[in-house]
């Protein structure tokens, strides 16, 4: 049904185009809005990720290596 075919009582036949203009921009800008800040998050647990790389002790560094250390031991 168009808009011209709605019941005279229903909620599409009490706002006009430019109203329906209006909502359907609000909408637009909220998930861009929505969108910014899931990517914004993102990047933050990266960079949060990579600061704690970086600030590892020798000892975590060790303990997470794949390597065989007692192969090199002699």
């Amino acid at each position: 049904m168009s808009r011209k075919q709605t019941e005279p009582g229903s909620l599409g036949a009490q706002f006009d185009d430019e109203m329906i203009q209006k909502l359907r921009s609000k909408k637009t800008e909220l998930r861009k809005e929505e969108e910014q800040r899931v990517e914004n998050e993102r990047k933050q647990r990266i960079k949060e990720k990579k600061e704690r790389e970086a600030n590892k002790s020798f000892e975590e560094l060790l303990n997470e290596s794949d390597l065989n250390w007692k192969a090199y031991k002699k």
